[in-house]
């Protein structure tokens, strides 16, 4: 994978990431419609979402960490500052061709290219993988995360309106797709 930043580095997310992965996905399900999530959850709990995102393969998780001043006196390592996954679109075997994609950043690293990095480094991963379609909802108003997206080349294919309800509104969500694997 190709790591432009010297001090953000991208890797395979690993079960000793599981409580820095779970606490940037908690701010999320505590403090915005970002997610349809409504309770947070325990490492434990997201145990069988991190296994189901093995190191190869369609499904991945990549995680970016900090590498700048790393103290590793406590054993923690380097902070994690976000993460991709690639996921099932669909559960139907004839769906397998398709991925769901997302990413989440620490809230304090939103806008410093995490995100770019994470889904370049996913979409490098990807590229020899036997997969047609990437998608991503993304719940609206996002524009930030619908640039990015787009900067992927991800098109508008349709909104869901008024799908999910979350601090006592209802939130649209936008789908985006994007062509994988070769052109035919």
């Amino acid at each position: 994978m190709t790591q432009p930043n010297t001090e953000v580095q991208v890797r395979t997310g690993v079960e000793s990431d599981l409580a820095a992965l779970t606490d940037i996905y908690n701010h999320y399900v505590r403090e915005t419609a970002l997610t349809f999530d409504v309770v947070p959850f325990t490492p434990d709990q997201r145990l069988p979402w991190l296994r189901s995102h093995p190191e190869d393969g369609p499904h991945r998780l990549l995680v970016a960490q900090d590498v700048r001043n790393v103290d590793d006196t406590d054993g923690a390592g380097p902070r994690i500052l976000g993460y991709a996954t690639s996921s099932a679109f669909r559960p139907k075997a004839a769906y397998s061709t398709s991925v769901e994609v997302s990413v989440y950043c620490a809230p304090d690293a939103t806008g410093r290219g995490v995100g770019t990095l994470l889904y370049s480094a996913l979409f490098e991963a990807l590229a020899d993988e036997d997969l047609r379609r990437a998608y991503a909802g993304i719940a609206q108003p996002n524009e930030s995360s619908v640039r990015l997206h787009e900067r992927f080349g991800f098109g508008h294919i349709g909104t869901y309106t008024d799908v999910g309800r979350k601090f006592d509104r209802y939130w649209d969500v936008a789908w985006y797709e994007k062509h994988l694997g070769p052109q035919t």
